[in-house]
């Protein structure tokens, strides 16, 4: 390991301001980004494009007069197990991503995206699905906005002619709240500083968004985002050896 994080999952609600901190990582200088963040080259692996990717094509199918593969007329999956292969799906792009470069993390750091509510399994049953190849390096930052902050923002983001967009889809206030009201990240990070998943304790932090530093950016987002990541190589033991 050369000084950055292997694997970072960066997770909260839904415009808690993820899209914001990993924007804000693009930006910074190489140089400045590892040394003040412990964060390499980036390399993001996000399963909302996977998601609206299933949508997309239901939509097309439905208009073929074919049968639904993911989701239902009304927008919601035809399962709670498609939530569970998206996390399965980040984990098979990043076993890609490693035996296509088994020096990867001696230059990279690999950051998973996702946001998980009560309604679907919360993090206890996303983080279950995780590989071993994952877990025995990650590090999780949580975002805690309140389901309000996560509303408010998600209105304000929603752009209808790009829907499709990292920084500018949303969801109806009515899905909002019966996916993502409730979350069970204090129950599953009840220890100190530490998740237990697959036999595994992984080190966390939480990124504290309700004043949202994030949306107007800047160095008070740096410095926060300093403060955190600091914490949690810490927590990490500075950074764990890499395993090819």
């Amino acid at each position: 390991m050369s000084g950055v994080f292997p694997l970072l999952l960066l997770t909260g609600r839904p415009a808690s301001g993820k899209s914001e901190i990993l924007e804000y990582l693009r930006r910074a200088p190489a140089a400045e980004r590892r040394r003040r963040f412990h964060v390499g080259e980036l390399a993001v692996l996000d399963d909302f494009p996977m998601l609206w990717a299933w949508f997309e094509e239901d939509r097309l199918l439905a208009g073929m007069g074919r049968e639904r593969l993911h989701t239902t007329p009304d927008g919601y999956f035809l399962g709670p197990h498609l939530w569970d292969l998206l996390v399965r799906r980040l984990c098979l792009d990043y076993d890609k991503l490693l035996r296509a470069d088994p020096g990867l993390h001696d230059r990279t750091t690999v950051l998973l995206e996702f946001s998980r509510g009560r309604e679907h399994g919360g993090y206890t049953r996303a983080l279950a699905h995780l590989s071993e190849a994952v877990l025995e390096r990650l590090a999780v930052v949580y975002v805690r906005v309140s389901f309000q902050e996560s509303l408010r923002k998600n209105r304000r983001r929603f752009n209808p002619e790009k829907a499709h967009s990292i920084l500018e889809h949303g969801l109806p206030d009515e899905k909002l709240e019966r996916l993502y009201r409730e979350d069970d990240w204090d129950q599953l990070a009840a220890g100190p500083r530490f998740l237990e998943s697959g036999g595994r304790r992984v080190p966390y932090a939480v990124f504290e968004n309700e004043d949202d530093l994030t949306t107007p950016g800047g160095e008070a987002l740096g410095r926060r985002l300093e403060q955190v990541l600091g914490e949690l190589w810490t927590l990490a033991g500075g950074g764990r050896p890499s395993v090819s």
